[in-house]
């Protein structure tokens, strides 16, 4: 009996009860991830409309029994769907956060650089040609004026806005304020 099992090649075909359980809370984790999103942004998934319905009726639900029940029900529907390109604009989002998030450190720390010191200006110069020095300077200047006088840092934040301009916000750009 043992030497059937071992010899029979469906069986090695089929995932264990443990792997299809996993898939299938794997789903429900993707369906979990769906209800947490905007509209905006499910809109652009395409789902179908049973799913969707889903989702929406989901978000709607606030007692843990029916939301629990709800989740499994889109865990179902989703098994029905191909899940990859809900996961490959899920990574793509994230991508983008993270580039953006990436972009803002890089204008703080540049910002930092120039109240810190006069030469980072320069620095600031030859990596972006294109910026006004003088511009700069001058709000440089007035935020340490406001930060001696305790005054709002509205210059503080003007340099900020002024290195949103200068510096564009472009993926696998070179970082020279890494240290």
């Amino acid at each position: 009996m043992q030497n059937d099992l071992k010899d029979n090649p469906d069986q090695d075909a089929l995932p264990s009860k443990t792997r299809r359980k996993q898939e299938m809370h794997a789903l429900q984790d993707i369906g979990e991830q769906l209800v947490e999103l905007n509209s905006k942004r499910l809109a652009e998934l395409n789902l179908p409309e049973s799913l969707m319905d889903a989702v929406t009726e989901a978000k709607r639900l606030h007692k843990h029994e029916a939301r629990r029940r709800q989740m499994q029900f889109i865990g179902r529907l989703m098994r029905e769907v191909d899940s990859a390109p809900i996961q490959e604009k899920f990574a793509a989002w994230s991508s983008v956060s993270l580039q953006h998030t990436a972009w803002f450190h890089l204008m703080e720390r540049w910002r930092d650089r120039l109240i810190a010191s006069e030469q980072a200006l320069t620095q600031l110069g030859e990596d972006y040609p294109e910026s006004d020095l003088q511009r700069l300077r001058t709000l440089v200047r007035n935020a340490h004026k406001e930060k001696l006088a305790n005054k709002p840092p509205k210059s503080f934040r003007a340099i900020f806005q002024e290195l949103q301009v200068i510096i564009p916000e472009t993926p696998n750009r070179v970082d020279s304020t890494a240290e």
